[in-house]
């Protein structure tokens, strides 16, 4: 163990897509941006037989509430796009995918207020100026408030009166709007950003921590966050929990092959909502609250992604539960599992660890050089 060493901050970089895939040590990783954060039975169906036909048979539940298929050779790479095509599961232009990084409230009704915002972004999204890649959108207009630690950039919420309102990320307080002036708002707010130099930053709260909002965009606080969802029972069917974000094909059809299944819900820490129905969850699903499987995130790691010089998901099963709040095992700086701060995080270089506490990936580490071996034991660090 060494002392503390600097490191440069890590600038996140580009996100997988369908149409822009990341090649990975298993081949392509291609994600599947389902709309609305919404399979259907048959859709969910196809999802994996593709997994299997195209890839590895494994697919990845984000913190986006994306999925991603692993495995893709590069000679299939245009069938499986086909084939998502003929699900709906992919915009047939590519400028658009990348740009529809949306997080639905995950109770949205047909029809109601957060799928009608949803149905005016995809209207208004080919009309703005194009963003960093990895900006988005949160529309947090379900019952209750359940996107606040989220990654989005620009945040449909309610008030604590049930008023819409437009929220920039960075700050607490948002203007007041209505479904009138929705899209124009947010058009003027994207102006905003990208007149003051955001495009730089990259990221709204990044931007925002050197310049000022106008006050005018910061009058109205949102309604608190709700207490988050966990995996059980609910009135409308089971809620899973899905460790690592790892899924086998198998696994998800024999949850949507339940008799009653209305619809499969992503969510937010790698979360699945099997709606209208109560099966029998195979294993593999963390099926009750209060797992150290739903505080701890770990991304593929070496071999199976190029940028990973360590192992990571044996290590954190492992340590599991050793921390009081959340671990991340992080195979290089990027922080692709969990691209943010962390209770511990212990992040590859070189084939050994540096630990982070409360930070990212790419912070200050306190200490470095670590071998797993010596990582049997974080209760001195959390």
């Amino acid at each position: 163990m060494t002392a503390k060493l600097a490191q440069s901050p890590m600038v996140q970089g580009w996100c997988p897509g369908a149409h822009r895939p990341m090649m990975s040590g298993d081949g392509l990783v291609v994600r599947v941006r389902p709309f609305r954060a919404t399979l259907s039975p048959p859709q969910a169906r196809a999802l994996c037989d593709l997994a299997r036909r195209y890839g590895n048979g494994t697919i990845d539940l984000t913190t986006r509430a994306n999925l991603q298929i692993r495995g893709v050779a590069e000679s299939d790479h245009p069938a499986l796009l086909r084939a998502l095509a003929g699900q709906d599961l992919l915009d047939t232009d590519p400028v658009m995918e990348g740009r529809r990084n949306i997080l639905m409230a995950p109770d949205w009704q047909q029809g109601g207020l957060t799928d009608r915002l949803h149905t005016m972004l995809l209207e208004t999204l080919p009309k703005l100026p194009v963003l960093p890649e990895k900006m988005g959108y949160a529309l947090d207009t379900g019952a209750e408030a359940r996107l606040t630690r989220g990654a989005a950039d620009f945040r449909f919420e309610l008030d604590t009166e049930g008023h819409l309102l437009l929220r920039a990320d960075g700050v607490a307080n948002g203007i007041r709007i209505d479904e009138t002036n929705v899209m124009a708002a947010l058009t003027e707010l994207l102006a905003w950003f990208i007149e003051t130099g955001g495009q730089e930053a990259g990221r709204m709260a990044r931007h925002l921590r050197s310049t000022s909002l106008p006050n005018a965009w910061q009058v109205t606080a949102p309604r608190a966050p709700a207490k988050p969802l966990a995996p059980g029972p609910t009135d409308d069917g089971l809620i899973l929990g899905v460790p690592f974000g790892s899924i086998s094909a198998a696994a998800m059809e024999t949850l949507i092959q339940a008799p009653g299944v209305a619809d499969l819900r992503l969510m937010m820490d790698r979360l699945l909502w099997l709606r209208g129905a109560l099966p029998q969850a195979p294993p593999g699903f963390i099926t009750t609250p209060g797992s150290a499987l739903l505080t701890t995130h770990a991304c593929p790691g070496a071999p199976f992604c190029p940028r990973a010089t360590v192992e990571t998901r044996a290590l954190a099963e492992r340590l599991a539960g050793q921390v009081p709040g959340s671990l991340h095992i992080s195979g290089c700086t990027k922080g692709c599992a969990l691209p943010r701060r962390a209770d511990i995080t212990l992040t590859g270089r070189d084939g050994r660890f540096d630990l982070v506490r409360n930070g990212a990936p790419w912070d200050e580490p306190e200490a470095t050089g670590l071998r797993p071996n010596d990582l049997n034991d974080l209760t001195g660090y959390a």
